[in-house]
């Protein structure tokens, strides 16, 4: 059987950047696949001796190196019965593509029918290979129902791959028949080991696959080639994986650009480090200035007196790299960027950040942005928000933001409901990316939930397996941009960043166990719930409401949703029926008709803790009689039982919302917004993003 230097040899003789039918069923069957083979015949009287041999009925198909797409171009013959019909097909090929470059006629097997489906595999600019998975006809052509994974993969990930598609039922059974699952599974990853063990194949395209209750066969195939430096992904340059607590917790920081003009961006930061009481030592750098904010100051981060662990830069982009090189030069090993101007502007705010790499290189020293708002890190009283920021609580999220809006404007905000650990802007992101820093917070012992807002991922694949690593201590939640036409051209203009297909980062998110957020609304009430609440055991829910329709969308939300109105066991019930008042119902939801008092929330609740049934809870309440609630559910003692809050026209009692929120109960303005966030609790629980 010819090798596959010699198939990729011969191609590349030939000017072809594809394989020809009969070569690609070769390579599958040398990985042990099985395919209804091909033939390769050049005369009438070669076609009649394969097809004899091999059996009828058998189908021709043209061989040509000008002739990709057969079937489209009338090169097909299927079905043929005896010799005279495989003579007349052989001849009608030749006739019609008198004009091209004929290699012969590929001759082949009728395959029975069975279940059809299409395998393939493509490679994409940020995560490289990637294996597309569908059933075939009009699943694929018309209702797109087709699944992916990045390559490698896992058994596992392909368990999932096969379950994600909507026609996954014709594939478990249906009316009497199935297909061969385990078959299938052993057929995906082989396609998988080849690819990765061919980094030549730029693209696989196998359709139809014939699926049986036994066993499976390829009917047709396609192979495309590209050299492997042009075939890999498009990563950014990776760098030695450096210890990141540097960064985060510097004994001492050089602000470069620091201001005694307040509205200065200058101003903002060394403004924010003091009132914040940064605990390290503060060096504001300044040419022009004696003291900042009546703190000495030097003029070159050279003159400072003793080792410095960090560095702020905030000069225009035309001096930063004279600032950069200074702070290289003391030795400093982290320093962050917050300046604007660069590859965001275009070709000569690239070189500049193409000389800004080389220096770090150089030094040995790492660089966050440029293009950022800094980092901010509660526990450590670091806040370096190029936005004024009030009084922040240590808290236990760190979010990882690829805009400084996240740690200057909305910050202002956020900090009243939500309680941060770390916050990390990262801009450009010309050395350290969201990967590196998800990676040190998945060992930060403060941060216990992780939220990104991304527009691009720079390292596709070492992202998958580094979030997969995190997720599995922590939840990590991800708003990811440039979903569409208009927002990828937003995105480029923005940060620099090229958006990849949604399709493939939906599904890498999926095989790294990332929990995707629909929007800014979705992730920060997913991660207040996270950061807020234990986890729910099972799927079992209390709903308590103030008003019946509610607590029915509550209902339907849950069925909806996995999870489920929990039942009732006799216990809970006949305790239920001493709290609620007798015109109430006993049921689940637990409707109390506008006259739900605190003391009575409590204790239902309190019920609802004692029986198995019940893993959570979800309480509907009024926003005219808010505040009344808080304090009797601060007494509660939850026992592994989250509780979660949906509130009303919540933005007419926000100063009440708040007063819950601080309490350690989350708020949501429908029940559906609550279901979605104790959903996704759920799932994560059970290990099903």
């Amino acid at each position: 059987m010819i090798s596959w230097n010699e198939i990729t040899s011969r191609a590349e003789n030939e000017g072809r950047t594809y394989l020809m039918e009969h070569e690609c069923k070769e390579l599958l069957e040398k990985q042990g696949i099985s395919t209804t083979g091909a033939s390769a015949a050049r005369s009438s009287a070669e076609a009649v001796e394969i097809s004899n041999r091999i059996g009828y009925p058998v189908v021709l198909k043209v061989l040509s190196p000008e002739v990709i797409h057969k079937s489209d171009a009338g090169g097909v013959k299927l079905n043929l019965k005896n010799a005279a019909e495989v003579e007349r097909a052989f001849n009608e090929i030749e006739t019609a593509f008198a004009d091209k470059k004929l290699a012969g006629v590929a001759v082949q097997k009728m395959a029975s029918p069975g279940l059809e489906a299409i395998i393939g595999v493509s490679r994409d600019p940020t995560f490289g290979p990637v294996l597309m998975f569908g059933l075939g006809g009009v699943f694929v052509e018309v209702l797109k129902d087709v699944s992916f994974r990045i390559l490698p993969v896992t058994e596992a990930d392909i368990d999932a791959l096969i379950r994600e598609i909507r026609g996954y039922t014709l594939l478990r059974g249906y009316r009497g028949t199935s297909v061969d699952l385990p078959a299938l599974k052993e057929l995906l990853l082989k396609i998988s080991e080849m690819v990765m063990r061919y980094p030549e194949i730029r693209e696989v395209d196998l359709n139809p696959v014939f699926l049986y209750t036994d066993g499976n066969v390829i009917v047709d195939a396609r192979i495309f080639l590209e050299k492997p430096d042009a075939a890999a992904p498009r990563l950014s340059p990776e760098r030695e994986s450096t210890n990141l607590r540097g960064l985060f917790y510097p004994e001492s920081l050089a602000v470069v650009g620091a201001s005694d003009t307040p509205g200065k961006l200058g101003w903002n930061v060394f403004d924010n480090l003091l009132r914040h009481r940064f605990t390290g030592k503060l060096y504001p750098v300044n040419i022009n200035a004696k003291t900042v904010q009546g703190v000495p100051a030097v003029a070159s981060v050279r003159e400072i007196d003793g080792p410095v662990d960090a560095a702020v830069i905030l000069v225009p982009a035309a001096h930063t790299l004279k600032a950069f090189e200074e702070c290289c030069q003391k030795g400093i090993k982290f320093i962050v960027i917050e300046s604007a101007g660069f590859a965001e502007t275009g070709e000569d705010g690239k070189n500049i950040e193409k000389e800004l790499r080389r220096l770090a290189e150089t030094y040995h020293c790492r660089f966050v942005g440029p293009n950022c708002s800094g980092i901010i890190n509660t526990h450590h009283q670091m806040v370096q928000s190029i936005g004024t920021v009030g009084e922040l609580r240590q808290g236990n999220i760190g979010l990882i933001a690829q805009a400084g809006v996240y740690a200057a404007g909305m910050l202002w905000g956020l900090r009243h409901t939500m309680d941060f650990a770390i916050v990390a802007t990262i801009g450009n992101k010309a050395d350290i990316n969201e990967t590196d820093i998800l990676e040190y917070l998945g060992e930060d012992d403060f941060v216990e939930v992780v939220c990104m807002y991304l527009e691009d991922v720079k390292s596709g694949r070492r992202f998958i397996d580094v979030a997969r690593d995190v997720a599995a201590k922590k939840p990590v939640i991800v708003l990811k941009s440039g979903r569409t036409e208009a927002g990828k051209k937003a995105v480029s203009s923005h940060t620099a960043s090229l958006a990849g297909d949604d399709q493939i980062y939906d599904a890498a998110f999926r095989q790294a166990g990332i929990i995707r957020a629909a929007d800014n609304e979705h992730m920060f009430g997913l991660a207040r719930a996270f950061s807020k609440q234990p986890l729910p055991s099972g799927d079992g829910v209390l709903v308590v409401s103030y008003t019946g329709s509610w607590g029915v969308a509550a209902a339907d939300a849950l069925s909806l949703s996995g999870m489920k109105p929990a039942e009732l066991d006799d216990e809970t019930y006949r305790r239920l029926k001493e709290i609620l008042p007798p015109y109430v119902g006993c049921h689940n939801p637990v409707d109390c008709t506008f006259d739900l008092n605190p003391v009575q929330l409590r204790e239902i609740i309190e019920v609802g803790l004692q029986s198995g049934n019940i893993s959570s809870f979800i309480v509907i309440l009024q926003a005219e009689i808010l505040q009344s609630y808080v304090e009797e559910l601060k007494k509660i003692d939850y026992q592994g039982k989250p509780i979660l809050s949906c509130v009303p026209c919540k933005e007419f009692a926000i100063s009440e919302v708040i007063a819950l929120e601080q309490a350690g109960f989350p708020v949501y303005s429908t029940p559906e917004e609550a279901v979605a966030a104790l959903s996704a609790m759920y799932r994560y629980a059970m290990g099903n993003c």
